[in-house]
């Protein structure tokens, strides 16, 4: 049995390092992925949009918890949209994970937030995980996952209020 082991794998080193012609393509496509997500990340930090047709595909959908929003006008819009209610936001890449189809990026943002877009008024700083699927070096689809104990702590009271009325309402 150990010796099954062994040979199963060495047999998959053994062809893992034999693809060096598709490693080195996937390498490329992997790349060109990060550097299009570098586009979209920092028009966000700086609220220039001008980049962003060269990396969305027409058809891409950003799959947020107000629903689906599609096509590159849609995130320009919302980069406007963040730069104005977040205007001293600081985003930090903390690490980020690519391959030839998907980009991942753990991304720690922080700054004051002005009351608006559901966040209470104030200091911020929370994680997120942004997962961005690519085409052809442009991205076509994205979610982003919020840590929720970050995201309810920031809500503070907003969060117990809500609760309470939840409860409120169940006993009547």
């Amino acid at each position: 049995m150990k010796n099954l082991f062994i040979a199963a794998l060495a047999a998959f080193c053994f062809s893992s390092c034999n693809d060096g012609a598709v490693s080195a393509d996937n390498n490329d496509a992997r790349q060109k992925n990060i550097a299009a997500n570098d586009v979209v990340i920092k028009a966000f930090e700086t609220g220039d949009v001008s980049g962003i047709d060269s990396v969305i595909a027409p058809d891409f959908i950003d799959h947020t918890d107000m629903g689906d929003k599609k096509g590159p006008d849609s995130l320009k819009a919302m980069i406007s949209m963040v730069r104005n209610h977040f205007k001293d936001m600081k985003m930090e890449k903390v690490r980020e994970v690519a391959d030839d189809e998907y980009v991942f990026s753990w991304m720690r943002y922080s700054g004051t937030g002005d009351g608006t877009m559901g966040m209470p008024k104030g200091p911020y700083n929370m994680n997120s995980i942004e997962v961005s699927k690519f085409k052809d070096g442009k991205a076509v689809e994205h979610w982003a996952f919020v840590n929720a104990q970050e995201m309810m702590k920031m809500m503070g009271n907003s969060h117990d209020n809500m609760s309470h009325a939840d409860t409120t309402t169940a006993k009547k």
